[in-house]
């Protein structure tokens, strides 16, 4: 019996017991992206061709040479964060600079968890397909299967998962009067009640557009909860961040308390901490803490198959926004670049309450670069070309953003 159910929760054991069970199938990265239509200005991006095999080459040394002077700089210009570049599979350059918590003098350090806003969505995608790989859901069932009163029977799993429902933004909601006694943060459960009660009007039609919302991941983390009888959180450290080694990963939300060595959230050159506020409580599309150790071996074990099969993986990675032209695109909570050359670039960037966050994975490559901010500075999200820059030798060159939090 596994120890982290509860009495109220045994009746699902069987059903969380089916996934620890279950052996994962090895990935292997072979599969190639679908031509993009024409159009767009994506950054400058190209295949790495990195080796990486001598740590004391000179072409390794000017390379670390050159990002120490790249960060210093960044530093200088207000980044506080922590930065990490990998090659497969090894770490050619991680850094902490600043601090976790200005009150306490508190300063980064490699267990200092962060919140990395929206990147958490390929975290609740992960979870969605884990639980397809052990057979418990199918993409392409309607979310009323797990969630009856969720009150729009045609939209789907794979429609939430791809931005393609038509839901609202929950943020947009407003925050509902809270009564006395009860709990300050909102809850999932509370969001999935004020879509069957209100249900707010779908901007279209489901999987006619794409549309990136928030709701969207909110509800699918709720439907993990649904299939597991096990609160999100608690699925998420035991079928994930556990068993990838993530000590220092967690979700907060509603009933979740912070680490003790989180960094605070910041804003702006006087240091304003962002304190959390009601929507903090709802987690899936957010709300997930980590380091740039830990996502970088959640991002590694999607290449060496100790979590999801082959075929889901591919899944996640295809292009499912075909409307407007370009390679810009997105998958199962992915944000993907999809060049000509057949080049495919898995990626997703995050910003709530002050933090932001850069996730990019040259996938063709094993290729990582993971930014993690926790004082608001836009210049981040230029962090990604401005190192591609420097890897390529090329470090002069105008760095570009790729735009999307």
């Amino acid at each position: 019996m596994l120890k982290f159910l509860s009495t109220k929760t045994i009746k699902y054991s069987t059903r969380v017991l089916l996934l620890l069970l279950c052996t994962c199938c090895k990935y292997e990265s072979t599969s190639k992206p679908a031509p993009p239509k024409p159009g767009g200005t994506p950054p400058k991006f190209a295949p790495i061709n990195l080796v990486y095999s001598d740590t004391n080459s000179p072409e390794i040394r000017r390379i670390i040479r050159s990002l120490d002077t790249f960060y210093n700089t960044r530093v200088a210009g207000g980044f506080n964060g922590s930065v990490l570049v990998a090659s497969k599979g090894k770490i050619l350059f991680e850094r902490y600079y600043g601090l976790a918590d200005v009150s306490a003098g508190r300063y980064i350090t490699p267990e200092s968890p962060s919140q990395l806003a929206s990147t958490s969505k390929p975290f609740t995608g992960g979870a969605i397909c884990l639980l397809k790989d052990r057979g418990l859901l199918n993409f392409d069932d309607a979310v009323t299967k797990y969630i009856p009163n969720f009150p729009y029977p045609t939209i789907t799993i794979r429609n939430l998962l791809s931005h393609r429902s038509g839901l609202p933004d929950y943020l947009n909601f407003g925050i509902p009067s809270r009564s006395p006694g009860m709990p300050y943060l909102m809850s999932n459960n509370e969001l999935l009640n004020i879509l069957a009660n209100k249900i707010p009007k779908l901007n279209f039609e489901p999987n006619t557009h794409f549309s990136y919302c928030n709701t969207n991941y909110a509800v699918l983390a709720s439907i993990v909860e649904k299939v597991s009888g096990v609160s999100f959180p608690m699925f998420m450290k035991k079928m994930l961040f556990e068993p990838l080694g993530m000590k220092n990963t967690y979700i907060f939300g509603n009933n979740e308390m912070h680490a003790r060595n989180y960094c605070k959230n910041y804003k702006g050159s006087k240091w304003t901490e962002q304190k959390d506020m009601e929507h903090d409580g709802i987690y899936g599309d957010k709300g997930c803490y980590s380091t740039v150790r830990d996502m970088y071996k959640w991002d590694q074990a999607l290449y060496n198959g100790r979590l999801l099969k082959k075929k889901t993986i591919e899944e996640a990675y295809a292009p499912y926004s075909l409307e407007k032209p370009g390679v810009k695109n997105y998958g199962l909570g992915w944000r993907m670049l999809l060049y000509p050359n057949g080049q495919k670039i898995i990626f997703h960037n995050g910003y709530w309450h002050g933090n932001n966050t850069d996730f990019y994975r040259f996938i063709d490559e094993n290729f990582t670069i993971i930014v993690l901010g926790n004082k608001y500075n836009k210049q981040i999200y230029y962090h990604p070309q401005g190192i591609f820059n420097i890897i390529k030798g090329n470090q002069n060159a105008q760095p570009e953003w790729e735009g999307e939090e």
